[in-house]
């Protein structure tokens, strides 16, 4: 797939994201193009702007192919720290399952954040994980999935 710059399109780090089903619903009311990747294969809709993206087993072979698709008028759907710091890099917006924008100024300190974590795990520290997914989660992932949409399609009207 040759990504085109000026279109919306939506590609999701798929293997563990709990708001696959909303990215959806959001994507069909606004006609957009979403590519499902992943390293193992998932169940999507029949749909012909529902796109399923199977890389290869390589750990990083699905961000790897989403860094290449990403431009300035993509959205990336991940919970991977690293893998949203590229796509930033690449020029995408970037939004956690939990609503969480990622963005130049945030991501360094994620990044610090998580490498902390990762480290403090190593040496033995018992941390608590991520959070659980909630409901409220849920709620903010469908706001700021249209917002970031909204911003977009302003951003493509502009020019």
């Amino acid at each position: 797939m040759q990504a085109v710059e000026n279109k919306i399109i939506i590609l999701m780090d798929a293997d563990a994201c709990p708001v696959k089903d909303e990215t959806y619903k959001v994507a069909a009311r606004y006609g957009l193009k979403v590519f499902v990747v992943a390293n193992s294969p998932i169940n999507i809709p029949r749909d012909p702007l529902i796109e399923r993206v199977l890389v290869g087993m390589d750990p990083d072979a699905a961000d790897d192919w989403i860094v290449a698709q990403a431009h300035a008028s993509a959205i990336v759907i991940t919970a991977d720290i690293p893998l949203a710091d590229r796509a930033i890099k690449a020029g995408a917006a970037v939004i956690a399952p939990n609503g969480k924008p990622f963005t130049q100024s945030s991501i360094g300190m994620a990044l610090a954040t998580r490498n902390l974590m990762q480290d403090l795990r190593e040496i033995g520290a018992i941390t608590s994980g991520p959070k659980s997914f909630m409901p409220r989660d849920r709620s903010a992932f469908l706001s700021a999935l249209d917002v970031a949409i909204q911003r977009l399609k302003r951003k493509s009207a502009e020019r």
